[in-house]
């Protein structure tokens, strides 16, 4: 670990420097994929990665314990776009990678009380299979009706913004927004529906209403381009029912994908318990468009009052929003404004093991959701042993309850014992769970997921247009394009990209690097 203090004078010369500096703060999976894309284009590049806590990965962590291998953030990714796969692949972790067990590959909700299956073939937000929706006991005839009659809803044509609560029962109707597509729909993003942006957390259904006039009838488009003999066939990616055949994980626990990323980094390129204090251009012009020829960096040892400074030649700031907005307001007022204008939530996620015994529902899905309006005070639960195997040793379960996001945010800072007697009663009454766990942790992630308010869109276009007045400065992470991992991938493998594209010399540009990337998840 690189622990020497630079000295405070300018950089050299290009012509004396043997290697481009490169600053990323934050070791969260962005800020690593960085860091692996500029060192596996270009090793001569020189990178240091500043983390103010003790470990890397950001929400990404697994526990080994007594036979359980349990997931404290995310348990697994989507496979298109490949972003994540095609790195894995490059880690060599390709053969550890396995899917949701097909036993697995559905879903409940929680509907009066009960456990309902989600109908087969739903898409989120729509049937795409009109017979098993009709059969569902999830909603009221007069529901399933008003679903069935999208079609005739009139199509808005304009671009403007739309929260999913006013999408959803604009399109649906209140039941069905209420019953299935809140539910689902904060199980991805801990959100308020009634704040979160369409065009930024769903746009393929966005879209949807302005390509065909709406939900139905680009479903119905999407499953006759997958009957076999057709035209044409979808790509995995664009199949519109529930796609769990698409998620996989490392079979060892997604750990391993921030081991590998890790290992492939110099040891003196990792800076844990090393938070940055301040970040400065060096130079600048003098007019209002600034162009920083280098930056300073203020760093500290967390258990060192003395601050350290470093000068580098290119810095990323891979970091959540508000703390980005930090480190920029005394150079780039502006920025800083905009940025901390993302607001987070977040979540506490309750990691159970139980003999099978003490569990009478079959555990035979993925897990279940539940609607805001059935007041109970968890968000959802994942049969984690149930989803992937490996998970629990046999005769045992593994469970993961989540509580709190942006409508509940108390819920997810209540004393353990607390969270423990809530976990305990909703499992009773929901899966017939009974008796004490033998396993038992729980992870806290306060202010974890950037909440995608209406609006979002065009606030990142600001915040993007608003750094392009600083070449030498790339922001990354989840805050702006995706919170899955191969949108945050994607995130940080792009910006590394564009810092080698700026770096490469005029007649090089696009020859010798790699731009194209897979962005935005859907």
């Amino acid at each position: 670990m690189n622990s020497t203090q630079s000295d405070d004078r300018s950089p050299p010369s290009s012509a004396a420097r043997r290697s481009h500096r490169v600053a990323i703060v934050g070791a969260g999976i962005s800020g690593l994929a960085a860091a692996h894309r500029l060192r596996e284009l270009d090793p001569r590049v020189e990178v240091a990665v500043f983390e103010a806590g003790s470990r890397a990965g950001g929400a990404i962590a697994t526990v080994a314990n007594d036979g359980f291998l349990a997931e404290l953030g995310p348990d697994n990714f989507i496979s298109q776009p490949a972003t994540a796969i095609e790195l894995c692949s490059r880690l060599g972790l390709a053969e550890q990678l396995i899917a949701v067990e097909p036993s697995a590959r559905s879903a409940y909700v929680v509907s009066r009380g009960k456990l309902v299956r989600l109908p087969e073939g739903f898409a989120l937000m729509a049937p795409r299979r009109v017979s098993s929706f009709l059969a569902s006991p999830l909603l009221s005839w007069p529901g399933k009706l008003r679903v069935l009659a999208e079609p005739l809803v009139p199509t808005r044509t304009d671009d403007a913004d739309e929260s999913l609560a006013d999408f959803a029962r604009r399109r649906l109707g209140r039941e069905a927004f209420e019953r299935i597509v809140q539910p689902l729909v904060a199980g991805i993003y801990t959100a308020d529906p009634e704040k979160l942006s369409m065009r930024a957390a769903l746009r393929r259904f966005f879209d949807f209403e302005r390509r065909d006039g709406g939900l139905l009838r680009s479903l119905s488009r999407e499953t006759q381009a997958i009957v076999p003999g057709g035209d044409h066939a979808a790509s995995p990616g664009q199949q519109s029912g529930p796609r769990y055949n698409l998620f996989v994980t490392p079979r060892d626990g997604m750990q391993v994908l921030i081991t590998a990323l890790l290992e492939r980094l110099p040891a003196d390129a990792l800076r844990f318990n090393s938070p940055v204090t301040s970040v400065s251009p060096l130079a600048q012009t003098d007019n209002a468009d600034a162009t920083a020829t280098g930056w300073r960096v203020t760093w500290r040892r967390a258990t060192d009052p003395q601050e350290l400074v470093e000068n580098f030649d290119e810095l990323m700031l891979a970091l959540p929003a508000p703390r980005c907005a930090e480190l920029v307001a005394n150079f780039a007022t502006d920025l800083s404004a905009e940025l901390r204008n993302i607001d987070y939530a977040g979540a506490a996620v309750i990691v159970a093991g139980y003999e099978r015994s003490q569990v009478s529902h079959p555990l035979d899905a993925s897990g279940f959701v539940v609607p805001a309006i059935e007041r109970h005070p968890i968000l959802a639960c994942s049969f984690s042993s149930s989803k992937y195997a490996g998970r629990a040793a046999t005769g045992k379960v593994l469970l993961r309850v989540f509580v709190g996001g942006a409508c509940d945010p108390q819920a997810g800072e209540l004393p353990d014992t607390e969270l423990h007697t809530i976990v305990a009663a909703q499992l009773g009454e929901l899966i017939g769970l009974r008796g004490t766990p033998c396993f038992w942790h729980v992870a806290r992630w306060p202010a974890s997921m950037p909440q995608y308010y209406v609006g979002h869109c065009d606030r990142v276009a600001r915040i993007e247009s608003l750094a392009e007045r600083w070449p030498s400065l790339t922001l990354a992470g989840n805050a702006y394009h995706g919170v899955g991992i191969p949108a945050c991938i994607a995130s940080g493998e792009a910006a590394a990209e564009r810092v080698l594209k700026r770096r490469a010399p005029c007649s090089e540009r696009g020859r010798d690097v790699n731009v194209d990337v897979i962005g935005q998840v859907s």
